[in-house]
C-alpha cells in the first residue's frame, strides 16, 4: 500500500530551535522543488491502494535517492549519513526518533519501480520546469557515450572458469534440496582453475609458442565447459521430474533455483561457442557476445577512444539545451548506429514541450542527408551536422559558413555534459544489471542532475521575478 508523505511529527521535532530547522541553501532549493504531489504519481502503479503493508513514505525515498546520486554514496553509507546528520534528516522529512529506512528497503523499491517510474519522475520534473518557463528549446545538441557495466575486463577463459564454478555451486544446492540426488555430476572447478592459471603463466612469455599454448588451453576449457553443461541438463531434467511429482507441495524457491541453473548453463555454452570462434580465427559478433555472467545485456562497444578502444556496457544518447538541462536521454543495448537515433529524440522533445527546437546540432556520426530532411520535416529550422565523408563544393560552403562553425563549436559542450554525468551523477558505472537496470540507474542520475540545475534556476527566478513579455522587434529601414 502506497504511503506518500509522513504527516506525524515527534516531540523532538517540536522542541528544536529555529536554527536547527533550516536547511543549507542547496538542499533548501531542492526541497522546495520536490515538494510537489506530482512526483508521487509514478509510484502509484506499483503499490495496491488498499491492500498490503504500508510502504515507507515516497517523499523519503525520493529525497534519499537524490542524496544517493548527488553525493555518490552507497545505500549503507547513505542511511548511515542520514541517521547522523540533522540537516539531511530534515531534508528527507524523516522525523527525529524514527528509524531511517534500511538499505535493503531502498534497493527493493528501486528494483520494484524500475525504469518506468524514473521515466515518469523525469517527465514530471521537465513539465514543472516548463510551466515555470525555465526550459528553452531554441537550440539543442546531441551526443552518445558509453555507460560501463559493473563488470571486470572479460576474457572467454576467465568467464568459462567462473561459469563452471558457479554451475557446480548451484548443482550442489539443488542436490542438497533432495532433487536429482542420484544424477551424475562432476565438479570440474579445479580443472578449469588450473588451466586458467596456466593461461596466465603462458601469456607472460609473449611469444608465438605462448599464443598457440593459450589457444590450446582455451579449447580444453571450452570442452570442459560443454561437458559440464551437458551434465547440468541431466540434473535439470531429473529435478523437474521430481518437482512435477511433488505437485503443489514443491517449493517455489526450488523452481527458481532450477531456472537460474538452466539460464546460467545456456550462458556458459554461449561463451564456449564464442571461445571456439575466436580460436578458429574468427571474431564473435559484438551484438550477441557475452561479456558477463550476471549482466547478460552488457556488450563490447568501440567508440574510438585512445585510452579505452573497447568499453563494455551500454550505449547512451544525451540531448541537452544551452542551459545544460538534459531534455532527452536513452540507454540502449549494444552499439547501434547514431544516425537513426536523432530524429526519435527530437520527436520526443517536440511532444514533450509542444514545439521543435529551432537549431539541432550533432557530430559527424549523425551526418546523413536523410536525417537533415527528417529534422526539417519536424519543424527544425537549422540543422548543424557535418556530413560523413568528403562533402561536395556546395556542402563545403555550408559547413564553412560562420554560423555553422559557431554552432559546431557550441555542440562540443555536449561531450562535456556526458563527462559531467559520468564524473558527478553516477554514469561512470551502472550498478544495476540488464538493459532495464542500466536505464533505471542512468534515469536517477539525470533526475538528480536536472533537479540541481532547475532548483537553482527557480531560486534565481524568485529572486529576480518571472520573465516579462518579449518586446516587439523594431526594424529600421535605411
Amino acid at each position: 500500500m502506497l504511503t506518500t508523505i509522513c504527516p506525524e511529527q515527534t516531540l523532538w521535532d517540536a522542541i528544536l530551535p529555529p536554527e536547527a530547522l533550516s536547511l543549507p541553501a542547496g538542499l533548501a532549493e531542492i526541497d522546495a522543488l520536490l515538494d510537489d504531489p506530482r512526483f508521487f504519481e509514478p509510484f502509484r502503479a506499483y503499490f495496491d491502494p488498499r491492500q498490503g503493508r504500508p510502504s515507507i513514505p515516497m517523499e523519503w525515498f525520493l529525497r534519499l535517492m537524490f542524496l544517493r546520486f548527488r553525493y555518490k554514496l552507497g545505500f549503507e553509507a547513505l542511511c548511515r549519513e542520514v541517521t547522523d546528520s540533522l540537516a539531511w534528516r530534515r531534508f528527507c522529512r524523516i522525523p527525529l526518533g524514527v528509524s531511517v529506512p534500511h538499505p535493503s528497503t531502498l534497493e527493493k523499491i528501486l528494483t520494484r519501480t524500475g525504469e518506468a517510474a524514473i521515466a515518469g519522475l523525469n517527465e514530471a520534473l521537465l513539465a514543472k520546469a516548463a510551466e515555470s518557463k525555465l526550459i528553452k528549446t531554441d537550440k539543442v545538441r546531441t551526443d552518445t557515450t558509453v555507460v560501463p557495466a559493473n563488470v571486470a575486463y572479460p576474457t572467454d577463459s576467465g568467464l568459462l572458469a567462473k561459469g563452471v564454478a558457479r554451475l557446480s555451486v548451484l548443482v550442489g544446492r539443488v542436490k542438497d534440496a533432495g532433487l536429482a540426488a542420484r544424477t551424475t555430476f562432476r565438479d570440474r572447478t579445479r580443472s578449469m582453475r588450473r588451466r586458467a592459471h596456466g593461461i596466465g603463466a603462458w601469456l607472460r612469455r609473449r611469444n608465438e609458442d605462448a599464443r598457440e599454448e593459450v589457444y590450446a588451453l582455451t579449447a580444453e576449457m571450452a570442452a570442459i565447459a560443454t561437458a559440464t553443461v551437458a551434465e547440468v541438463a541431466d540434473v535439470v531434467r531429473n529435478a523437474r521430474r521430481t518437482l512435477a511429482r511433488r505437485g503443489v507441495s514443491a517449493a517455489s524457491s526450488a523452481w527458481a533455483a532450477l531456472a537460474e541453473l538452466e539460464s546460467l548453463a545456456a550462458t556458459v555454452q554461449t561463451i564456449a561457442d564464442q571461445a571456439r570462434t575466436r580460436i578458429a580465427g574468427g571474431v564473435p559478433d559484438g551484438a550477441t557476445r557475452v561479456v558477463s555472467l550476471h549482466d547478460p545485456d552488457a556488450r563490447p562497444i568501440r567508440k574510438g577512444r585512445i585510452g579505452k578502444p573497447v568499453e563494455f556496457g551500454y550505449k547512451a544518447q544525451v540531448t541537452d539545451n544551452a542551459e545544460g538541462i538534459v531534455l532527452d536521454h536513452q540507454v540502449m543495448k549494444g552499439n547501434p548506429t547514431d544516425a537513426p537515433l536523432l530524429v526519435p529524440a527530437i520527436s520526443r522533445i517536440k511532444a514533450r514541450f509542444g514545439r521543435a527546437p529551432r537549431v539541432v546540432a550533432a557530430d559527424r556520426g549523425y551526418g546523413e542527408a536523410r536525417v537533415d530532411a527528417e529534422l526539417e520535416a519536424l519543424g527544425v529550422r537549422t540543422v548543424v551536422i557535418p556530413r560523413k565523408g568528403r562533402p561536395g563544393p556546395a556542402r563545403q560552403a555550408v559547413q564553412r559558413s560562420e554560423r555553422f562553425v559557431k554552432v559546431v563549436k557550441w555542440r562540443t559542450g555536449c561531450e562535456g555534459r556526458a563527462s559531467c554525468l559520468k564524473r558527478d551523477w553516477g554514469w561512470s558505472r551502472t550498478l544495476k544489471d540488464g538493459e532495464a537496470g542500466a536505464a533505471t540507474w542512468c534515469g536517477w542520475g539525470i533526475l538528480a542532475h536536472n533537479s540541481t540545475k532547475i532548483a537553482k534556476m527557480m531560486s534565481d527566478q524568485r529572486a529576480t521575478g518571472p520573465p516579462g513579455p518579449r518586446e516587439p522587434r523594431v526594424t529600421t529601414k535605411l
